[in-house]
């Protein structure tokens, strides 16, 4: 899913702790009825953190009645959606037959692979009366000898996922191995994504074991190095230094990143790959077509753009 095209996001200031790279301050776009998404990556100086090509916060939003999201189906293909939410619904239906809710702390993983059609829409019942919505959409780059493996569908409810947790602090291990916990979710090369709640005035190291790690602010302020940042920051690290983060305020973020991608990728509207034609090929058949159809949601679809 990708709710708007949107431009790129804009780098931030220079900061003074040098395990920074720098910051990404992303655009945010108003797609009506005060629905608010805030797109991170790509950016202009981040292209992409390890396999992460795309990451979207959106929300928090409260649908009036009779209101919801309404995505139509389109393709993906060379990539994984992951859907994390942190409050409300979302229906998701597939090509592959997949129709699951997706509810907060559960994750779905979707595997586009050499091509899946899905839409993601808030459910009939929940719009009758409003409903809330919040949470973050990101894309994970498939590596190039995958990236034409078959599509594929995973949901992993909340108590799958291990927990890492004293009375300061609550991280959840959503993807991949950190803290000694490791995820269920499988992947096709080293990922690492994280829910942190962080209480004011305690501290999280992050280490060092991956090549590629990067913050995203969701609520609160923390402190690196006595540099503070304020919800809707991406804070890319550079590699091989060991991180502390220290909550000023009671503090929301998550940890992203993995292994550096294995070469560049193109992405387009909704296609990743690591080949121009591949790409072209994708927009042709979507325009043709050739992509299979989402049962229960066969007759809108979202056109192949113009640029």
């Amino acid at each position: 899913m990708s709710f708007s095209p949107g431009p790129d996001p804009s780098p931030g200031n220079a900061y003074q702790c040098d395990a920074i790279s720098h910051v990404v301050v992303p655009r945010s776009a108003d797609l009506g009825d005060g629905f608010f998404v805030r797109r991170a990556l790509p950016s202009a100086q981040s292209r992409m953190v390890g396999p992460f090509i795309f990451f979207d916060h959106f929300g928090p939003a409260e649908f009036r009645s009779g209101k919801g999201l309404d995505v139509r189906p389109h393709p993906h293909i060379g990539l994984a959606t992951v859907t994390y939410l942190f409050d409300g619904e979302i229906m998701h239906r597939d090509s592959l037959g997949t129709a699951v809710p997706i509810r907060p702390g559960e994750v779905n993983w979707m595997t586009a692979g050499r091509g899946i059609v899905h839409s993601e829409r808030t459910g009939a019942e929940r719009r009758v009366i409003g409903d809330h919505l919040h949470g973050l959409q990101m894309w994970v780059a498939l590596p190039a000898a995958s990236e034409e493996m078959a599509p594929g569908f995973a949901h992993h409810a909340t108590e799958e996922f291990p927990l890492v947790q004293d009375n300061s602090k609550t991280v959840r291990i959503v993807v991949g191995k950190l803290y000694g916990a490791h995820s269920p979710v499988a992947t096709t090369s080293d990922t690492i994504f994280a829910d942190v709640v962080l209480k004011a005035g305690m501290t999280l190291p992050l280490d060092a074991d991956h090549e590629e790690r990067a913050i995203y602010l969701i609520d609160g302020e923390i402190d690196i190095s006595g540099d503070r940042f304020e919800p809707g920051r991406l804070l890319v690290f550079r590699p091989g230094d060991r991180i502390t983060v220290t909550a000023v305020t009671d503090a929301h973020f998550a940890i992203v990143g993995g292994a550096a991608m294995d070469g560049p990728r193109h992405i387009w509207w909704n296609f990743v790959s690591s080949r121009k034609e591949r790409i072209e090929q994708a927009k042709a058949d979507w325009k043709a077509g050739h992509f299979n159809k989402v049962p229960g949601d066969e007759i809108e679809f979202i056109p192949l753009p113009d640029k």
